[in-house]
């Protein structure tokens, strides 16, 4: 990450490194989503893989957060029971979160293109500007679809942040950490 191109059009590139690294990214999220943490008094759990959503994002840009997180939410659904299309928009918020961590360069360059210790920095800031941003989506399901009133869904929205925002801020930086010297070895 010491050399993220600042350049809007690579952001955006889908090459054969992308498709790689955003099926590692859904299949690892997916697959690993059956480990959570729950919060005590609340539905909502502390989900420990969901940081691989923003870290990837943030190590490979928009393309691969995107696909990682809304992809390796559907595949955590189906295989946690909860079916396809019964969360859709929840796999749509996993999503935006990976691709807002993903523009990180766009508006987080002292960090990104900092050392190591600012690019584990940039990479919790990006991840939680994301979580915050992305889950606005999941509105959609708790007002339009579950008709909730705005308390609960404030009350709702609230714990799904906060639980993500712990995963987030606490393991993005140690997956930025780790990530570095496998980048160093694959030349990238």
């Amino acid at each position: 990450m010491a050399t993220m191109k600042m350049d809007r059009s690579t952001l955006w590139e889908v090459s054969s490194r992308t498709i790689v690294y955003a099926a590692i990214g859904a299949a690892l999220y997916g697959i690993l989503l059956v480990a959570q943490i729950p919060i005590p008094g609340t539905t909502v759990s502390v989900r420990p893989a969901f940081a691989l959503v923003p870290f990837f994002g943030y190590a490979f840009g928009p393309v691969v957060g995107l696909f990682t997180g809304l992809v390796g939410n559907a595949v955590g659904d189906q295989i946690s029971g909860w079916g396809l299309l019964t969360s859709w928009n929840w796999s749509i918020a996993n999503g935006l979160v990976g691709l807002i961590a993903g523009l990180a360069p766009l508006y987080l360059a002292r960090w990104v293109n900092g050392d190591l210790r600012d690019r584990a920095i940039g990479g919790a800031v990006a991840g939680a500007i994301a979580v915050v941003i992305g889950f606005l989506f999941t509105f959609t399901d708790l007002v339009i679809q579950s008709g909730n009133t705005v308390g609960g869904v404030t009350t709702f929205y609230f714990t799904v942040i906060v639980a993500d925002l712990i995963a987030t801020i606490i393991l993005v930086p140690i997956l930025v950490y780790a990530w570095e010297p496998v980048k160093a070895q694959l030349g990238r």
